[in-house]
């Protein structure tokens, strides 16, 4: 993570970017999550046809990199640790959703419930 980082922000500094409000790269990453999900509209293919159809491979890499991109650039014009924000909310969706639940054939509708009764929570 920190070898990405370091790129980005020197892509960042080398461009001026690296001033760019959080609210242009928060608009920035859900226009290209957007874009990202033109490539399911109307279906939802497999892992395998996706993996089969080429072009459709390459295209959703490109996509994913973008909001991978503009979300780190968020994490470091904000003074993240991208890497340490990113293993607690990892802990906490652990200690949030247990492998014991998750199991169950009913998993979708409890992890509906959990994260209704989370929100009623604030958290």
């Amino acid at each position: 993570m920190n070898t990405v980082e370091k790129e980005i922000k020197k892509y960042l500094k080398e461009r001026g970017w690296d001033v760019l409000q959080p609210g242009d790269l928060a608009k920035s990453i859900a226009i290209e999550s957007g874009e990202l999900l033109e490539h399911f509209q109307w279906s939802n293919p497999s892992i395998e046809e996706i993996k089969k159809d080429k072009k459709k491979y390459i295209e959703i890499q490109k996509e994913l990199a973008d909001i991978f991109i503009y979300c780190l650039d968020l994490s470091i014009v904000l003074g993240f640790n991208t890497e340490k924000i990113i293993l607690e909310k990892l802990k906490h969706i652990k200690k949030k959703y247990p492998v014991k639940l998750m199991k169950k054939k009913e998993s979708a509708s409890l992890y509906w419930e959990i994260k209704k009764e989370y929100r009623k929570k604030g958290k």
